[in-house]
């Protein structure tokens, strides 16, 4: 396994967007491996490939189990008008902390896996939640950006003094 140094909050790539994957290639196929090995690890619920480094649009997840990874993602559900959570959030790129975070009750994302084959991961609670904080990370977004602003204040300050 090539264990993979998570990037943390302070990292620029962690604020950038990441690029599409237009070639896939050795590369990008060495970035999936890399992922899926990754995200299987206690505590471990999602990897965005900025989180490791890379500034291409893809992430992995491992949810009840469940391990899998999507290229070139992109959120096309995630309906908080109907239902919604609002549970503690983390993020490995955040180590340590949790914090209340709004997310839709269910997701869908559409990409492409190694093939290039259109893929649909779509799922409810953890699921769903896993699918809209992956996307965040690639578009260059932490959870925390999503906390309200007395939230967000209150973590901004425990992400100081903790790191």
């Amino acid at each position: 396994m090539t264990y993979r140094e998570i990037r943390v909050i302070g990292d620029p790539i962690l604020r950038t967007p990441c690029e599409w994957i237009t070639d896939i290639d050795d590369k990008v196929k060495g970035l999936v491996e890399d992922l899926l090995e990754n995200v299987d690890m206690d505590g471990r619920a999602g990897l965005a490939a900025n989180q490791i480094g890379v500034g291409l649009r893809a992430f992995s997840w491992n949810i009840d189990g469940d391990i899998g990874y999507v290229l070139n993602p992109k959120l096309v559900e995630a309906s908080m008008e109907e239902e919604y959570q609002d549970g503690d959030e983390g993020c490995l790129s955040v180590p340590g902390l949790w914090f209340p975070t709004k997310r839709a009750w269910y997701a869908r994302v559409e990409g492409i896996n190694l093939d290039g084959k259109k893929i649909i991961v779509e799922g409810e609670e953890l699921m769903a939640r896993c699918l809209q904080h992956e996307c965040d990370h690639l578009e260059g977004m932490l959870y925390l950006d999503r906390l309200d602003r007395a939230m967000r204040r209150k973590a901004m300050k425990e992400v100081r003094e903790k790191l």
